[in-house]
Order: C-alpha cells, then sequence, then structure tokens
C-alpha cells in the first residue's frame, strides 16, 4: 500500500497511469479484485491440509463449494441467495468448531486454525505475478472485499506481503455495504479514480460479477478450479500479455 496505509476502510496511494508498454493506448486503467478464493487459495483446496491441523480424520471435509458444488447443499443455498455468504462461513466456523470442542468458533476463528503462521502463503503466485505486472505496466490496482479483515484478522493482514503493493482498499468490514450493492463498486472506483468502463473487475461469486456489469464495468467470473488460467486471461485482457493470436503470429 502507499503512504496511507491499510487502517481505514479505503486507502489509497497514487500511481502511475497513462499508456502501456510500448506507448500504446491502453483498454483499462485499473484491476478491481476480490481477496479472499481470488488473491487467496480457498479453504476447500486446503481441506486435507486443515484436517491435519486440526487433528481430523482424513476426508472429514466432504463439502467442497465452488470446487464441487454437488458436494455441497449450503454453498448452493448461497449461490441462490438464501444465504449470505457470511452466513455461509458462520455456519460452517460452528460445524468445525463442534468437531473440535469450540462449537463457539466464528470464521475468524476458523481460518485462524487452519491458514498457520505465514499468511503470505495463503496467496495464489498467479495472483502475485497479476498484480505486479499490472503495477508494472502503470494501472492503479485495487481489492474489493465483503470480509477481508473480519475474516483474516488485523495482525495476518499487516503481514501479507500483496497488500503493500494494491493501491486500494475497500474492505466491507469496515464500510458495512457488501456488494453487490453499487455502492460497494462506487467506492471503489472513487478510490482509483478511475471511470467504470475503465476497471477490470474480478470476482468468483456470479452475483458480484453481475452486479459489476449493471454498472458498466467488465468483470470476470473467477473459476477457482482453473485460477491460474483466469489469471492468465486476465493478464491478456489488461494487455499485459500476448494473446493467443498475437502467439501465433
Amino acid at each position: 500500500m502507499g503512504s496511507s496505509g491499510i487502517g481505514s476502510a479505503v486507502a489509497v496511494s497514487e500511481t502511475g497511469a497513462g499508456t502501456a508498454d510500448g506507448g500504446q493506448a491502453r483498454r483499462f486503467d485499473a484491476l478491481l479484485l476480490d481477496f479472499g478464493s481470488v488473491v487467496t487459495f480457498t479453504a476447500f483446496e486446503r481441506h486435507r491440509d486443515s484436517e491435519r491441523a486440526l487433528g481430523l480424520a482424513h476426508g472429514t471435509f466432504a463439502w467442497l463449494g465452488p470446487v464441487d458444488p454437488d458436494t455441497d447443499p449450503l454453498w448452493r443455498s448461497m449461490e441462490r441467495g438464501e444465504i449470505s455468504e457470511r452466513d455461509y462461513w458462520s455456519r460452517r466456523a460452528a460445524e468445525v468448531g463442534s468437531m473440535v470442542g469450540k462449537p463457539e468458533w466464528t470464521p475468524l476463528d476458523f481460518f485462524q486454525a487452519i491458514r498457520g503462521d505465514d499468511p503470505n502463503l495463503a496467496i495464489r503466485e498467479s495472483a502475485r505475478q497479476t498484480v505486479a505486472a499490472a503495477r508494472g505496466a502503470g494501472l492503479r490496482v485495487g481489492i474489493l472485499s465483503n470480509e477481508l479483515e473480519l475474516y483474516w484478522g488485523r495482525p495476518f493482514m499487516d503481514r501479507l506481503d500483496l497488500l503493500r503493493d494494491v493501491d486500494v482498499l475497500v474492505d466491507a468490514t469496515h464500510t458495512h455495504i457488501l456488494k453487490p450493492d453499487p455502492r460497494a463498486y462506487a467506492l471503489a472506483l472513487e478510490a482509483l479514480g478511475a471511470s467504470p468502463q475503465r476497471v477490470l473487475f474480478v470476482d468468483d461469486q456470479l452475483r458480484n460479477v453481475e452486479g459489476a456489469r449493471r454498472l458498466g464495468i467488465e468483470a470476470v467470473h473467477f473459476d477457482v478450479a482453473a485460477a491460474d488460467a483466469c489469471f492468465a486471461s486476465v493478464r491478456r485482457r489488461l494487455g499485459l500479455e500476448p494473446n493467443e493470436c498475437e502467439e501465433a503470429k
């Protein structure tokens, strides 16, 4: 982050702007990312590690969320809008907490128990590469999250290297405005200093992607089962890598 840090709900620092590499006019001025599941690995991808960390039998966690929705009726209920994502993780945290004698667990308790000592190990390498490439090309980079500090906690956040490399952080833990509420995107656009048409947004929740598109923001529905390929596509859309047609020439 810039000198303003991440102490407030919206933190902004200035970056370069203008043209992409080679002086060509570029299509976007900013990249806006969801945090959990996009920048970070999902809890679903790390189930076996989590079971070991908690002393539970292999295969205890059979619910796989977006990795395999058919295994997870509660996740499908969330996708249908019957419960919120916060509701989903509150129920899962209490369920897992009960297995280890701590039925009072909140999502923060659950995530802290399974993440280990180094929060940077939770960050996708393809996310690091994409943020670095975007910043190197002079694009602003922001994060728009519904529950970053709520689920990660301030001490973990303060040790996340990637958060030092973004210009804007809008976290509903503090704003209390959840995606897909249009006001959430408006806060991010204002902080980025960019118009909707000049921002590329990435989120793993379809309802959040659709919310962005309704405001004229181009949005990518992130597939956690093909994360590296999704980030490669994002880099191509941003003009940071040649597309397949250009590579074939």
